[in-house]
């Protein structure tokens, strides 16, 4: 695995020698028999089975290289409604994408809304191809207020982009803790909301929306 200044470099090049090895022509025929022949030909197809499966299975099977990397920074974050009152000035949803995981509400680095079903969305700007999204839980209290969020992503805008495609669903996430929930296949999208379902508050320190794009 390589790194770079702009994130992390995912090379699929570790699937060569497996590629390698499922086309490899037969043995000679006067080094074995018949019966050893068609062995290694059922353990041929035994490798492309399994290679094929974890290919489609991983978030990275993308067959080129690529850089994976947090856009939300390039977005621009809006909510239901913000909270009211004394610490209102600490909700801004544009908090969850400031590059700061720091999870004390307190310090301003978190949003927070106010109202029933809440919804938290970053408008991406543009298409991008998105392998997974990072969320940061509020540390300070109320960690569990989270359970049940959903993770959705798509082009969107309508219901506030609650009916876009589901990327993953948030379970229960313990005081400041950080986590990455990874969509089942890569999905494209300009608008990743995070919705909670239910009558409660929903505040999120960070948003890292983890998109694919090409390593030149």
């Amino acid at each position: 695995m390589l790194t770079s200044h702009r994130g992390t470099i995912l090379d699929t090049s570790t699937f060569q020698l497996t590629r390698e090895q499922l086309t490899a022509k037969d043995p000679p025929v006067n080094t074995c028999s018949l019966t050893d022949r068609m062995k290694v030909k059922m353990m041929i197809l035994l490798f492309q089975i399994l290679a094929i499966s974890t290919l489609r299975s991983d978030s990275a099977y993308v067959p080129d290289r690529y850089i994976q990397e947090n856009v939300a920074l390039r977005g621009k974050a809006t909510q239901s409604a913000q909270l009211r009152g004394q610490y209102d000035a600490f909700a801004h949803a544009s908090n969850a994408i400031d590059g700061n995981r720091d999870s004390n509400y307190h310090h301003g680095s978190c949003s927070h809304t106010e109202g029933a079903n809440p919804w938290w969305r970053v408008d991406l700007l543009q298409v991008y191809t998105i392998a997974s999204v990072t969320i940061t839980n509020r540390g300070d209290c109320c960690g569990e207020r989270i359970s049940g969020a959903r993770i959705l992503i798509g082009n969107s805008l309508e219901s506030n982009g609650i009916n876009n495609p589901q990327c993953s669903m948030i379970g229960i996430m313990t005081a400041g803790e950080t986590r990455t929930f990874r969509c089942s296949h890569p999905m494209t999208g300009r608008y990743v909301t995070v919705y909670l379902p239910k009558t409660d508050y929903l505040h999120l320190c960070e948003v890292e929306v983890n998109a694919l794009l090409p390593f030149n």
